[in-house]
């Protein structure tokens, strides 16, 4: 009887099913069920798992587990607090500003002459030409030093003493220049020659041979604009 009945309601025009929500068991409402039942009551169900409804079907006849919610609503459901999560921005490397460091010694046909300490017309030349120029091509100048260099011939304090004048005067001269950053003048006296000469020679060649020992080294510290 059962087969019959569930054969003509699959081929019936009026007969309709949902898809179910579960596929457990479903007990039939009692007395009376708008859904095709077993022998122990339970809603018959195809094989794809869908209840079967009678003709006589309306939403109101849905229940749990073949019609409609499975599970009572939530009593005020609440939102989950929404978490700020911060991103940590990408470190952003910043360029160290270029050296525009240099060092340049007065020597040669710049060197001064022997027990003076006057800047030579070609000392003054090359400080325009070429140590002025770099100068002003730094855009902050943290520190120049001027240090002054003696030959050998007379006493240490002597020699000291002229290699101090020596720095002096070229830093003098750049400050006649507009330069005003600080200037660190050093004397180094004798102490660090940069030829040496045998004694045996006449005193003029000795003097003439020990002349690039009398100069003076600029060097500057500083940053590049």
């Amino acid at each position: 009887m059962l087969k019959k009945l569930a054969l003509s309601l699959a081929m019936g025009a009026s007969a309709t099913c949902v898809f179910a929500q579960t596929t457990t068991d479903t007990q039939a409402k009692t007395p009376n069920s708008a859904y095709l039942q077993d022998a122990r009551g339970v809603i018959v169900r195809n094989a794809y798992g869908l209840c079967w409804h009678t003709v006589n079907w309306t939403p109101a006849d849905a229940v749990t587990g073949c019609d409609g919610e499975l599970t009572p609503p939530i009593a005020k459901p609440t939102a989950p607090a929404l978490v700020s999560i911060t991103v940590p921005m990408a470190a952003i490397p910043v360029a160290e500003p270029k050296r525009c460091d240099f060092a340049a010694t007065l020597e040669s046909d710049q060197t001064f002459l022997f027990g003076k300490a006057v800047l030579s017309t070609a000392a003054k030349t090359r400080i325009d030409n070429e140590i002025l120029p770099k100068l002003t091509g730094c855009a902050k100048i943290e520190l120049i030093t001027v240090t002054g260099h003696a030959d050998r011939l007379g006493s240490e304090q002597y020699n000291q003493k002229l290699s101090e004048n020596r720095a002096s005067a070229v830093a003098d001269y750049l400050k006649s220049k507009d330069v005003s950053e600080n200037i660190k003048i050093v004397g180094a006296g004798k102490s660090q020659p940069s030829k040496a000469c045998d004694d045996r020679l006449a005193h003029n060649q000795l003097i003439a041979c020990l002349s690039p020992n009398r100069r003076v080294s600029i060097e500057l510290k500083g940053s590049e604009k």
